[in-house]
């Protein structure tokens, strides 16, 4: 072959492999980018508050712990590192992009009246459970009613998540991260934006999200039902509530 000939030859080859190397990086789809991390406000932090804020901070997201009494929370926050604070309840859903509510049920009506105008329009995933020797009668009219139902009632004009409210505090801490297939943690709600974000903070925290349904759905993990507080896998716990 002469070299003007052979010159030609080898860029053609060479424009054949650009393409062919063109053609696979368009077939391929680009990995997303990480999601970016998230603000969380975490109203009440006793055992569980105070455990999904080690978790999430973890995970890379900002937590405010908070308290009527947040000068107790300092040593708290001050061992969860840079990325976590502490303040009032209203810091708490005031920087919060979502906000986690744990509280005793029976103060849940006046953290909804406190924070009315702070929490609107936010995600809020709440994990109070309504203990009648505890709470009183409210609970027991909010166990008649499921929580699903009565909570809304509470706490008006958010986008509400019963989430975090079917495990112990202890199982949360213990199996979070646990080798081999994660817990289960069921979750309800009528936004599906709003349970889009729970899945992303449970998957952060460590378990496996399962969403069962809207709202009014979340009486089948209320208090005494038979997966209440059982560490079931996901397949486990679709299999118990006959979800797809």
């Amino acid at each position: 072959m002469r070299p003007a000939a052979a010159g030609a030859a080898a860029l053609g080859l060479a424009a054949l492999c650009l393409a062919a190397v063109d053609s696979a990086g368009a077939a391929a789809p680009a990995a997303a980018p990480p999601a970016a991390p998230l603000r969380i406000g975490i109203i009440g932090a006793g055992h569980i508050g105070g455990t999904l804020a080690r978790l999430w901070v973890a995970a890379g997201h900002e937590v405010l712990v908070s308290s009527r009494h947040p000068d107790e929370l300092k040593a708290l926050a001050a061992s969860l590192g840079p990325r976590a604070r502490a303040g009032t309840p209203r810091d708490a859903a005031v920087f919060g992009e979502v906000v986690l509510v744990s509280v005793p049920y029976g103060a849940l009506p006046q953290v909804g009246r406190d924070l009315k105008a702070e929490l609107a329009g936010k995600i809020v995933l709440d994990t109070c459970n309504p203990y009648p020797s505890r709470d009183g009668e409210m609970a027991v009219a909010a166990r008649k009613l499921s929580t699903g139902v009565a909570d809304p009632q509470f706490l008006p004009g958010v986008r509400l998540v019963r989430a975090f409210n079917a495990i112990n505090s202890g199982d949360l801490a213990s199996q979070a991260h646990r080798a081999g297939e994660p817990i289960a943690i069921p979750l309800a709600g009528d936004d599906a934006q709003a349970l889009a974000v729970a899945e992303r903070l449970v998957r952060d925290a460590g378990f496996a999200p399962v969403v069962v349904g809207p709202l009014s759905r979340a009486r089948e993990f209320d208090v005494g039902t038979p997966v209440y507080t059982r560490l079931m896998t996901a397949p486990e716990l679709r299999r118990a509530l006959a979800l797809k």
